[in-house]
């Protein structure tokens, strides 16, 4: 599993990095053709790794749950993130995947409901969502990377 952590930690670097050097008007620009903005994407992969993880195990999650109802899946972009509340969203995305080992270490992961994705994928345990959660990640790094390129 050290190595589903590691793709994490890595995944999450490489969004960082994607957003440096683009303001606060860029991040929230939902270029034609797209539905989302790169702020959305970036809140989307805190909450969903969070509901994947946590919610499916009956766990409480470690986001605001006004996070998770803005920005889990089916969701659209309905506000604008200030800097400070965007620096506390880049926070939980760069700090999560360091508590979800120690958690997943500590062996707090004891239940999972069963959860069909939309990819057709089942889901029916913490290691079956760490990693299905990477996967997911890495479609959204592309996304970001789509959006960037019409900023």
């Amino acid at each position: 599993m050290k190595t589903q952590f590691d793709v994490l930690r890595k995944s999450r670097d490489l969004v960082i990095k994607e957003l440096e050097g683009l303001t606060l008007d860029q991040i929230h620009t939902i270029p034609a053709g797209f539905k989302n903005n790169i702020a959305w994407n970036v809140a989307h992969l805190v909450v969903t790794q969070q509901v994947l993880q946590y919610k499916l195990s009956g766990l409480n999650c470690l986001c605001p749950d006004e996070l998770i109802e803005e920005y889990k899946k089916g969701t659209f972009p309905t506000k604008n993130f200030t800097e400070e509340e965007f620096e506390e969203v880049k926070e939980l995305l760069l700090g999560l995947p360091d508590t979800l080992q120690e958690d997943f270490e500590a062996g707090i992961f004891e239940n999972y409901t069963e959860y069909p994705t939309s990819t057709g994928f089942v889901l029916n345990s913490i290691e079956s969502a760490i990693a299905f959660n990477n996967f997911h990640e890495g479609i959204h790094y592309g996304v970001i990377r789509s959006i960037k390129k019409f900023l």
